[in-house]
Parts: C-alpha cells; sequence; structure tokens
C-alpha cells in the first residue's frame, strides 16, 4: 500500500463531500418518514431513481434545462407521496409491512424504468458536466457542487422548519405522542400526508441530482439502499441535519480509502460505520 499525493488525497476529500451531500439529500426523506411516520420507506429509492430517469428524459427529448426540471418534478412527486401514504394509511399498514409494500412498490417502478428506458445505461449530457472551478489545485465540479449545495440548503431550511414553525413543531408531537398531539387538536392524517408529500418531493430533487452526477441504470436502485441507510441511521431517524453530517462523513471515509487501498474496499466503510457506533454507542444510532 503506498500513500497517495496530499494533491490526490484532497481531491478525494472533495469528492467524498460531495458523495457524502447526495448521501444526505437521499437520506433526508428517508430519515424524516421513517422517525416520524414510523414507515421504512424503501419506495424513496424508487422515487429517486424515476424522478432520475424523468428529468433525464426532459433534458435529452424535450429540450429542458435539468436545473428546471427541478420546478415541475417535486411538486409531480409531492402529489404522489401523498397519495401513497393515503393509501397505506387507509389499509392501516404497520412499519414492519411498509418494509414489505415499498419494496414491492420499488420493484414495480424499477420494472417500469425498465420497460420505458430500458436497462441499459443512461447518461445525462449537459452543459454542466464540463463546467468546473479551480482553487489551487482542486477541481470543483458544477453538478457535484450543485447537489452539495442544494443539499445544505434543504437540509437548513428542513431543519429550521422542523424547529421554529407551528408545522415543524406538530410533526415532533405527532411523532412523540400522536394521541396527545390529536387531543390538542392536530391532525394527525393531514400531517402525514404532508409529510410524504415533502419526503416524495425531495427524493424527487435527489434524483435530479442524481442524473446530473451519475450513470443510470435500473438495477443500481438497490445499490444505494445500504450506504444510505447506514447514513440515516448514523445521522438519526426524523433529523433533518444529522443524515447529511453523516453522509459526508461516510463519504469523505469511502473516498480516502479508495485513494489509500483500493476501490473494492470502499462499499465496507459505511458498515463498518455502523458497526462501529451500535458496539461503542448503540444508544445513538437511530436517534
Amino acid at each position: 500500500m503506498s500513500w497517495p499525493s496530499l494533491n490526490l488525497l484532497g481531491q478525494a476529500i472533495l469528492s467524498g463531500i460531495f458523495i457524502g451531500g447526495l448521501y444526505g439529500l437521499i437520506g433526508l426523506g428517508l430519515g424524516l418518514t421513517w422517525g416520524l411516520l414510523r414507515q421504512i420507506n424503501l419506495a424513496h429509492f424508487g422515487f429517486v431513481f424515476l424522478a432520475a430517469y424523468l428529468s433525464y428524459h426532459m433534458a435529452t427529448v424535450w429540450g429542458l434545462d435539468p436545473l428546471a426540471t427541478l420546478l415541475v418534478l417535486p411538486p409531480l412527486f409531492f402529489v404522489a407521496g401523498a397519495g401513497m401514504q393515503w393509501v397505506l394509511a387507509r389499509f392501516q399498514i404497520t412499519p414492519f409491512n411498509s418494509l414489505l409494500v415499498t419494496f414491492g412498490i420499488t420493484v414495480v417502478i424499477e420494472s417500469i424504468i425498465q420497460a420505458i428506458w430500458t436497462a441499459d445505461f443512461r447518461r445525462l449530457e449537459t452543459h454542466y458536466n464540463n463546467q468546473k472551478f479551480t482553487i489551487g489545485n482542486f477541481y470543483l465540479p458544477v453538478p457535484e457542487l450543485l447537489t452539495l449545495l442544494l443539499s445544505v440548503g434543504i437540509a437548513l431550511l428542513i431543519w429550521a422548519a422542523m424547529r421554529y414553525t407551528d408545522l415543524g413543531k406538530a410533526l415532533r408531537a405527532m411523532a412523540q405522542d400522536a394521541p396527545i398531539a390529536a387531543a390538542f387538536g392536530i391532525n394527525e392524517k393531514r400531517m402525514s400526508l404532508v409529510l410524504a408529500g415533502v419526503c416524495a418531493a425531495l427524493a424527487a430533487v435527489a434524483g435530479i441530482c442524481l442524473a446530473l452526477t451519475f450513470t443510470l441504470a435500473p438495477s443500481q436502485i438497490f445499490a444505494w439502499v445500504g450506504v444510505v441507510f447506514a447514513a440515516v441511521m448514523l445521522g438519526g431517524l426524523g433529523s433533518a441535519l444529522g443524515p447529511l453530517i453523516a453522509g459526508v462523513i461516510i463519504g469523505v471515509s469511502e473516498a480516502v480509502t479508495m485513494a489509500v487501498t483500493a476501490p473494492s474496499w470502499a462499499p465496507i466503510v459505511s458498515f463498518s460505520l455502523l458497526i462501529a457506533m451500535l458496539l461503542l454507542r448503540p444508544d445513538k444510532v437511530g436517534r
């Protein structure tokens, strides 16, 4: 094993921060659903990839700027997420059963994507791909930088909304004790629909960022599950900033591991961190 140069190590750390921002953005909606609605929503990953493919299609076929799809797709996914939550609540799906049901929805979404866009790899080619900023010897690609800025901005916005707005306080009260919250006039069903819609809209934003930075294939949906789950568990269920911080830590750890050893070792990092936290601080994982 040979140590990389300082320039290579610094660029690897930057790359880890960028990919960590995407981990956190994907994990944000998943963590809020899991922590506040008590649902393990695997369909969140299906929504992310569906949004990525729709953004790809709108940009390549319709000629729409990928960033303009941020104005189109999140509202549509808000409606889809609220509709899915209405169905789950209508049939009183338990937290464990939500894992099975949403896994099935994800498989259906994967099949739809494959039927429309085939199983071939798809790459969104835009004028953003070749744009980058240079700081000394380090490169900051514009798509990755936009993803990080969106991740940080949205996480801070959600954190502020949860902490300072009546809606955020109502959601936190509902998650802590739904019957008591209902006694004080909080409409649990309405709050659940709003939260599920917001989380689906966040999935759409993450999907657009994914399309800007990665090559797409339907089979990759489940490749993201493990590392994003680790970011959510390490960052805390229902936390707005936790998944982003944990995602950056995981992303940097993976990038440094690849720079120092080999890329094949990178997937071990996220689960090693999660196992270490479970062993050393089990009371902190998932909170």
